[in-house]
């Protein structure tokens, strides 16, 4: 890791090393105010070796207002708690910046109550507004909003401010030739575009002085018809340089309402598909770039650095789910790798709750004090080695107390084991990999291939006893004793071999039955995806993995039917007749395939806490055992008995 951890001069700052926790969503601000969390958030990835950290966006507009919770830096209220956050994250030594943004086009009036502002009136896909053509008297407003917001930063205390002309962005807008269709000065040629970005630098710049950092991140390919080209970015970076007043170049991919799915990219994505960006900048420009792209562990940074992709590494999700992830690299540790699932990050803040993340229950709630330790150290079982079972000897174990783990198969991991043999899903395993090693560091005497039955239990008498033994497959009611209707997890564990024509029935919404229709199709199998919701996978639009999926079934042959339920199955002549119900038109009918899979819901695996509900000594469940959900459910769970304990 020589080149990721050596100094770097960015401006007037001198960075430690090249990892950089880039601008994202929070969702944390209060009435447009930063908060506690925000300070002990940031101040948890500066304790943990980050080199540079750029803040979420700060609004420099009144007018602008995509979502609910938007800091305001445009509002003087504001610096008080940019001093709260500015001091906590310097106490750690690390520089800290503010990302600047005006929305713009990408902008929503429902907060406002005022139309949103663009250069052309070109409706945004996602926000679906025809916004009203920006005046040139507004785009002065605008700029002169860059330069107040920049001096509110500066007397909080930030080492600088980043200028977001990215994926959502007013100045993105004013670039690209897809919603800048002006015929003045500010449209037209890349300089007449690029021209109220250098006069928002110039305002910026002006109200930093020579002695803070000033940056812009650029988008390098919208991947949208008319669209910004990597051809076009460069040249922009070329510019931008030209003006003597930038320090450094960050870059991304996307547009944030036509190709969200590139810029917070899902596990389906290969790990540095966005450097070819960087490297083309870096290319054509003194100034320092930063290159992203789901570069989840150590080794794909330093990699980056020294293929010469880019100067600094832009690490997001990464130390989302590892805040100490400098550290751990600088010191040759396991960092806890980021499994690009988008569940609790992306997919939690889409629906408008404050960012997680899926490995680290701590995300979102630094500032949530844990409880105090107990008087003594306890003996702990836990039987079930998946996610849940996993998490709580962790936890419980980094407590202090004394802790053996049961796992009844050869292997700890759960379903998760199983889930990660779907195409595309391999990354998710990291999630049993990262916490059977941190029950390593932690001491947890690991037991596999070991059944616990009550008897054990009552017998041993442990201070505690967590129960994490998951849940089983349910047969729908319709499925009768017909042995070729199958579940999911029957497919993945090799038990079921489904062959010829089948159809998938997608209950859950999720990877579980589009992953296994993908399976199936891989294995030459035609394969229909029915679903009683309007969308097949329609979860999979949370985690941006949708419109992926979509183009790779379309290429596999895999069709999707929706709105539709079914209500009984026959065997006929050696092939099985599904009967339908159509929710649009009330009418039933019938469909013929060779072998039905279920992703639907199952049932607790709770027969052994029936048998020590009423033991001598405290008895939890926690995961599927309690009630069947997904992964996040599990591990928060098992975080919370395990350091309640």
């Amino acid at each position: 890791m020589s080149r990721l951890f050596s100094p770097l001069t960015v401006g007037p700052l001198t960075l430690r090393n090249r990892i950089v926790f880039s601008a994202h969503l929070t969702n944390q601000a209060r009435d447009g105010m930063p908060t506690e969390q925000h300070a002990d958030y940031y101040a948890a990835r500066a304790a943990g070796g980050a080199g540079l950290i750029i803040t979420e966006e700060h609004s420099t507009n009144p007018g602008d207002r995509p979502y609910e919770k938007l800091i305001h830096g445009f509002d003087p209220a504001v610096i008080p708690a940019y001093h709260r956050i500015t001091e906590a994250v310097h106490a750690h030594g690390t520089p800290i910046l503010a990302q600047l943004n005006h929305n713009g086009g990408q902008s929503c009036s429902l907060y406002t109550r005022t139309p949103v502002l663009a250069p052309s009136p070109v409706p945004d896909p996602l926000f679906r507004e025809v916004p009203k053509e920006i005046t040139t008297r507004e785009i002065a407003e605008v700029v002169a909003g860059y330069g107040i917001v920049a001096g509110h930063c500066s007397e909080g205390g930030f080492d600088g401010v980043e200028l977001q002309c990215s994926q959502s962005s007013l100045l993105r807008g004013f670039l690209s030739t897809a919603t800048n269709l002006r015929t003045d000065r500010y449209g037209g040629s890349l300089e007449n575009r690029a021209r109220v970005l250098v006069e928002a630098i110039d305002a910026a710049r002006e109200a930093l002085g020579p002695g803070r950092v000033l940056g812009v991140r650029i988008c390098g390919d919208e991947h949208v018809e008319r669209g910004t080209t990597l051809e076009e970015a460069v040249a922009l970076a070329k510019l931008v340089e030209a003006t003597g007043k930038v320090d450094y170049i960050n870059t991304a991919i996307g547009v944030a309402t036509s190709s969200l799915y590139l810029i917070e990219a899902s596990m389906a994505i290969p790990r540095g598909y966005a450097l070819f960006i960087s490297r083309a900048i870096r290319e054509a420009v003194r100034l320092p770039v930063v290159g992203v792209g789901r570069l989840k562990q150590p080794a794909d940074a330093e990699r980056a650095l020294a293929e010469g992709q880019c100067d600094l590494v832009g690490v997001v999700r990464g130390q989302i789910a590892d805040p100490d992830f400098a550290v751990k690299a600088r010191d040759g540790q396991q960092v806890r790798a980021c499994l690009s699932c988008n569940q609790e990050c992306v997919g939690r803040v889409g629906l408008n709750r404050w960012l997680g993340c899926v490995e680290n229950p701590r995300a979102g709630r630094e500032s949530v004090p844990l409880p105090p330790p107990g008087p003594r150290p306890k003996r702990v079982f836990v039987v079930g080695g998946g996610p849940a079972g996993l998490q709580a000897a962790a936890a419980a174990a980094r407590r202090g107390h004394h802790v053996t783990l049961f796992e009844r198969g050869e292997h700890t991991g759960g379903q998760v084991t199983l889930a990660a043999t779907a195409p595309g899903r391999s990354e998710f395993l990291d999630l049993v990999g990262n916490l059977a090693a941190e029950c390593t560091r932690y001491g947890v005497d690991t037991k596999t291939n070991t059944e616990v039955g009550a008897e054990l239990l009552l017998a041993e008498h442990p201070d505690a006893a967590v129960l994490a033994t998951g849940a089983r497959p349910r047969a729908p009611y319709w499925a009768g004793e017909c042995a070729r209707v199958v579940d999911v997890r029957d497919v993945l564990a090799g038990t079921a071999a489904p062959a010829g024509e089948v159809v998938v029935i997608d209950d859950l919404g999720f990877h579980q039955g589009t992953s296994v229709a993908e399976l199936l199709a891989d294995r030459g199998c035609r394969v229909r995806v029915s679903t009683s919701a309007m969308v097949v996978g329609q979860d999979l639009g949370l985690t941006l993995d949708l419109e992926n999926y979509h183009r790779r079934a379309h290429a596999k042959g895999i069709t999707g039917h929706t709105d539709e339920v079914v209500l009984g199955v026959s065997e006929v002549d050696e092939r099985l007749v599904l009967r339908m119900l159509s929710h649009p038109t009330g009418e039933t009918f019938e469909i013929g395939c060779d072998w039905v899979v279920c992703a639907t819901h199952q049932e607790p695996e709770d027969s052994l806490w029936r048998r020590l509900r009423d033991a001598p000594f405290p008895v939890h469940r926690v995961g599927d055992c309690l009630t069947p959900r997904r992964a996040h459910a599990a591990i928060i769970e098992g975080y919370r008995v395990g350091v309640a304990l």
